[in-house]
């Protein structure tokens, strides 16, 4: 949205109140805020940013807020941080047409996982939903997620960091809280990730780790746009599937093949499901699956021990919604 004013011919009276509205807006930094006049922001613990009111509100460890698009930040962002134990923000809902709260972590860099995939020694967690949201650590910019956010009950978000390890972190989170009568745009085609997914090894335990984080059970929602019927998920590149077993055991050029997958009942530790997957109208073994089942939905399911399932990096798959036939 918009929110630069032009002034023109417009004459207001002596002592009128002008109230503008609390919508989305653009600050000078590039980052969104909410349209607040100076007052109204500097009331808000928000910091003046821009054309648009003058309105973001940037907040840190021990806060409180019910504005929407606050930005959640380490002390001294965006200096990086050496951790210093936990440190809150409590999300209230600014109105009561408020049914869910997304997360975009513009900024995310805590602490690896353990060598089994346990956030042990950094972690963001949440509290005060209906949802059960996975722990996550590690690398995580530019990731998103949706959490539901029932009654009056304000949500907590803790990131909890070890001082006693020696690692720059740094965080920045969006958090937009959004209408019980919001819609969703479909997006025909992206890639999605796995938490903590890279290319690299862990950097803490860069011989028998794996980057990948134990113990999650989350979906992957991609909203069907106008005029497709169906949904193909594919592997990024060879090598951007490596969920389950010893990835450092195997040939290396049977990764991304036929040979080195498995499914159905033999995956019983971690794994993806894609709900009634079809290619060329039929099941088939394959790196490549087209489902039809609507919602298009991802599950992504991890035991809460990966001891030994050394250098797997997790998943990042690409999606492409196929039209509806004619």
């Amino acid at each position: 949205m918009a929110c630069e004013f032009s002034y023109i011919n417009i004459i207001f009276p002596l002592f009128s109140v002008i109230r503008f509205a609390n919508s989305q807006c653009l600050a000078s930094n590039n980052l969104n805020g909410t349209c607040f006049t100076k007052r109204e922001c500097r009331h808000y613990g928000g910091t003046p940013s821009g054309s648009c009111a003058n309105g973001l509100v940037q907040k840190t460890c021990s806060s409180t807020t019910n504005v929407n698009n606050t930005y959640f930040t380490n002390p001294e962002y965006p200096t990086t941080y050496e951790g210093q134990g936990r440190c809150t923000i409590t999300v209230q809902r600014c109105n009561s047409n408020i049914c869910q709260l997304r997360l975009d972590f513009l900024e995310f860099t805590l602490a690896s996982p353990d060598a089994s995939g346990t956030c042990d020694f950094d972690s963001l967690s949440v509290s005060g939903s209906g949802n059960t949201v996975p722990r996550i650590c590690g690398e995580n910019a530019n990731q998103h997620v949706y959490i539901d956010f029932n009654g009056d009950t304000p949500i907590m978000l803790s990131i909890d960091t070890n001082p006693e390890y020696a690692t720059d972190r740094r965080w920045n989170i969006r958090i937009q809280q959004l209408p019980c009568d919001s819609t969703y745009k479909g997006i025909v085609s992206g890639t999605v990730t796995s938490f903590n997914y890279g290319t690299t090894q862990n950097p803490r335990a860069p011989v028998i780790g794996t980057r990948q984080i134990a113990n999650t059970n989350y979906g992957v929602c991609v909203r069907m746009a106008q005029g497709y019927c169906g949904i193909e998920w594919s592997q990024t590149n060879s090598n951007s599937f490596t969920v389950s077993g010893d990835t450092g055991a195997i040939d290396p050029t049977l990764l991304g093949t036929v040979d080195a997958a498995e499914e159905g009942t033999a995956c019983t530790k971690d794994f993806v499901i894609i709900p009634h997957p079809f290619e060329n109208g039929a099941a088939v073994d394959t790196e490549r699956f087209c489902a039809f089942s609507k919602p298009f939905v991802l599950y992504v399911i991890t035991d809460g021990d990966e001891m030994g399932e050394i250098e797997n990096k997790g998943f990042s798959l690409t999606y492409r919604q196929i039209a509806c036939a004619i």
